[in-house]
């Protein structure tokens, strides 16, 4: 029923996965091409060559293309899930197990195409970082009021003298018992109020006098083991910003330019990827993270919110109340522009960010003072114009580093000859003079006395004399006022 007539093998992974995306996206590559006019005929009106193929949009164009009748009907693709299926059956002399690897690896290089893989720019990392930093944020200040509230029992006056949620904890941690704070400790606990002496003798004179009760051995083991966990959280969080950073300079840097690393981190991840936030225009960045409201004022038919997560930059909170509409308008443009390059760029850099960033100030400048702003045109070619000239640095220190070193012979230079006087000046042959006419340039009023010059001798030589032209030009004059 099925016998195989040709068989054409790639010649190397590469031109393998080049194929598989043309046949994807319906493209008819010139291998194929080659192949299916080497082994059919061409087409004519009474042809009766049908070809099945699998994918509706490769059909169409081979159609278009190579002209030949194809088939996508259900028994079509029956069929070819049967010779898949039986390949090494048709092929002789293929093993089973190296159709398979080659399979795989195929198949690993064009889901690693299709997806652009990229360890440093995956945006899922910041997603879950800034959702674990804001739930951080809310269990390391529940946690600090438990501490506080905890501890209060045994040592009320420490939650006056320590307002810091962290230090709090990590005094209490230390303290203990308040009985057993002396002045031997004094040291440890000036170091852990940052080197403020006064402050760790205020608490020990409060100690002294406290009002607190006192708790058993059980009770201080605990409030000292939660206190142990309050502290790890608050370290874990610290380093955890600093992972978001890090990640948002290797993923987005110009957003994180233009908003920092926190509010640019819950665009993305508010938007659900990169590329998302790349892809919604400007008017949706300005009021995302404001769903609620948005709808809430459609339904109402009352007024739309003029800002979303962006409201928590420092632009809008340093604008008046009268620009913060427009200034958020203005700084959403920028977040659009800044995750587009961010998503689109090959080399990640900051620089497009920090322009952004210098045109928002120039706006609210301008809203100040009145002073105009650049162009945005201007600011990015500016940037483009310094990436340009780092890459030629770049590749000329490239090629110097791979240039092999050249033993150059350095000649003696000339010594300047003394000036000559005004009178030794004046005996120059003529071949001197026409070399230093040739080097010094001739002014506009000499190049203009020149060209009278020209044009008066050109005219002495028609015959017509300077004062001819005048009385010429005398006349036209008297003729004009005439006929006025």
């Amino acid at each position: 029923m099925v016998s195989l007539i040709s068989f054409s093998p790639f010649k190397n992974a590469a031109e393998a996965l080049q194929n598989a995306n043309d046949i994807s996206e319906g493209i008819v590559s010139d291998h194929l091409q080659s192949l299916l006019e080497l082994n059919l005929s061409k087409p004519s009106k009474g042809s009766k060559i049908v070809l099945g193929v699998s994918d509706k949009e490769l059909a169409s164009s081979i159609k278009d293309v190579v002209g030949i009748t194809c088939d996508i009907s259900d028994g079509t693709q029956e069929l070819i899930r049967g010779i898949r299926l039986h390949a090494p059956k048709l092929f002789k002399g293929l093993d089973a197990n190296d159709l398979m690897k080659a399979q795989l690896g195929l198949g690993h290089s064009y889901s690693r195409a299709k997806l652009k893989f990229n360890v440093n720019r995956i945006d899922n990392m910041i997603i879950q970082a800034i959702a674990l930093l804001d739930q951080l944020d809310k269990d390391v200040n529940l946690f600090s009021m438990r501490i506080r509230e905890w501890y209060g029992y045994h040592f009320p006056e420490l939650v006056k003298l320590v307002p810091d949620n962290h230090q709090y904890a990590r005094v209490a941690q230390f303290i203990g018992d308040k009985d057993s704070l002396d002045e031997d400790k004094l040291p440890d606990l000036a170091a852990i109020l940052e080197d403020d002496s006064t402050l760790a003798q205020n608490i020990l004179d409060a100690a002294r006098g406290s009002m607190g009760s006192s708790l058993s051995d059980i009770d201080m083991l605990n409030i000292s083991a939660f206190a142990v966990r309050v502290i790890s959280i608050a370290e874990y969080r610290k380093s955890l910003i600093s992972y978001l950073s890090e990640k948002m300079n290797l993923v987005a840097p110009n957003l994180a330019a233009l908003l920092g690393d926190r509010i640019g981190a819950r665009l993305i991840s508010h938007a659900g990827s990169l590329t998302n936030l790349s892809k919604y225009p400007a008017s949706t960045v300005q009021i995302l993270g404001a769903e609620k409201a948005l709808f809430r004022a459609l339904k109402t038919k009352g007024n739309t919110p003029k800002y979303g997560l962006i409201y928590h930059s420092t632009f809008i909170g340093r604008a008046g109340p009268k620009y913060k509409g427009r200034i958020s308008r203005f700084l959403a443009n920028k977040c659009s522009i800044a995750s587009r390059i961010d998503c689109y760029s090959d080399v990640p850099t900051s620089k497009f960010g920090d322009a952004l960033r210098a045109q928002v100030e120039e706006r609210l400048n301008f809203f100040e003072t009145g002073a105009p702003p650049s162009k945005n045109t201007d600011a990015i070619r500016k940037v483009l114009d310094e990436l340009a000239l780092e890459d030629e640095e770049e590749d000329a220190d490239e090629q110097m580093a791979d240039a092999e070193p050249i033993l150059t012979t350095l000649e003696p230079t000339p010594r300047k000859g003394k000036k000559k006087r005004k009178s030794d000046s004046m005996n120059v042959d003529e071949d001197d003079e026409g070399r230093s006419a040739k080097k010094v340039k001739l002014s506009k009023e000499e190049k203009k006395a020149l060209k009278k010059e020209k044009k008066e001798a050109k005219k002495a030589a028609a015959g017509v004399s300077h004062e001819d032209v005048k009385k010429k030009k005398k006349e036209k004059k008297e003729k004009k006022k005439s006929q006025a």
